[in-house]
């Protein structure tokens, strides 16, 4: 008989604390985040100082309420995994030190983890993941293509030369004077606009699985600021409708093309704008129509989160890969395969 086998995932990356507990990399036992947006809100963005000081004073808690959620004790786990990298030096250096301990303490294996095999992972929380497979990760720092070809292994075929999808959505969203974070707010005007501003589609060179939102970005702004300059009043809704038509129609075809290519198994999309409602409905409709599997996880598990961490942690650990005492933060980290 197999035993079950329970990772303990501590997540500190950016601006949410978390942790939680996962049972064989697929079952949510406990999941705890502690959010900062409320703290961030007021200065348009995430502040690292003060992220960094949120978790100190957070992460404690976090790690004791998700022992006491699974009803569970430091013994009855098989190891401890935390996000290595990438994200802001001094919040991982948080997460990190605290699983350090809590393994030294509880003489557990320490497993470091790569924050986008996290959000890749969020996936096999809601549906086995079949290879090979091709994931669509997009987030406020990211925006790749990556292709699986087996647990553990990674080939990122694409990514942005700029900014990264959430990341423009943020910036545009403050030219409309919308709050922190943007990428909802724009989705929600979007949604219920009858109309779009036209703009640009950044396909760069063909054959290209690259991505750049960067001018798109700048032409909203400068659209907005033209508008202010002649006096005229611009409906931000057809606006946003514009902006995401454009960042969603892009991310979708490459998709697609990459999986027609590759000849996948599944396509699944991962990060925090992965939650947008207009992306989601896009990515579904057209893998529907290609009889291609497609899968996203539920809002909750989109955004950064502990859970996602111990399920790439299990499988790492299962790989036989675990880290030593002097792991630190990588705020550059390479996403790497363990198999």
């Amino acid at each position: 008989m197999i035993k079950d086998q329970y990772i303990l995932g501590i997540e500190t990356s950016c601006d949410e604390t978390a942790a939680s507990i996962v049972k064989n990399g697929q079952e949510i036992i406990s999941n705890v985040v502690a959010s900062q947006i409320e703290s961030h809100k007021r200065f348009g963005g995430v502040v690292p100082e003060i992220a960094s000081r949120h978790h100190v004073e957070q992460i404690t808690m976090v790690i004791e309420e998700a022992l006491k959620q699974a009803n569970m004790l430091p013994e009855d786990l098989d190891a401890v995994a935390v996000t290595e990298g990438p994200g802001l030096v001094g919040a991982l250096l948080i997460g990190i030190n605290a699983a350090k301990a809590f393994a030294f303490a509880n003489s557990l294996p320490l497993v470091g983890v790569h924050h986008i095999a996290g959000h890749i992972y969020a996936n096999a929380l809601v549906q086995p993941m079949e290879f090979p497979l091709l994931a669509l990760v997009v987030s406020g720092g990211h925006t790749e293509l990556v292709l699986m070809k087996e647990d553990g292994q990674f080939e990122l075929i694409g990514e942005t030369r700029d900014d990264a999808a959430g990341e423009a959505y943020d910036k545009v969203a403050r030219v409309l004077n919308l709050p922190y974070p943007g990428g909802p707010h724009i989705d929600r005007l979007a949604s219920e606009s009858d109309s779009a501003v036209p703009f640009p589609r950044a396909w760069l060179e063909e054959g290209s699985y690259d991505f750049s939102f960067s001018g798109l970005k700048s032409a909203v702004i400068n659209y907005q600021h033209n508008a202010e300059q002649r006096g005229e009043e611009i409906n931000p809704n057809h606006l946003a409708a514009g902006f995401q038509e454009s960042v969603v129609e892009v991310l979708t075809a490459k998709t697609l093309r990459a999986a027609r290519e590759f000849k996948v198994k599944q396509v699944i999309a991962a990060g925090g704008v992965a939650a947008n409602k207009g992306l989601r409905k896009s990515l579904e409709e057209t893998f529907a129509k290609e009889n291609i599997p497609f899968y996203v996880p539920p809002i909750s598990l989109c955004t950064d989160n502990a859970a996602m961490i111990a399920a790439a942690g299990n499988s790492k650990f299962s790989a036989g890969k675990t880290s030593d005492m002097s792991m630190n933060g990588r705020p550059g980290m390479e996403l790497n395969s363990w198999k």
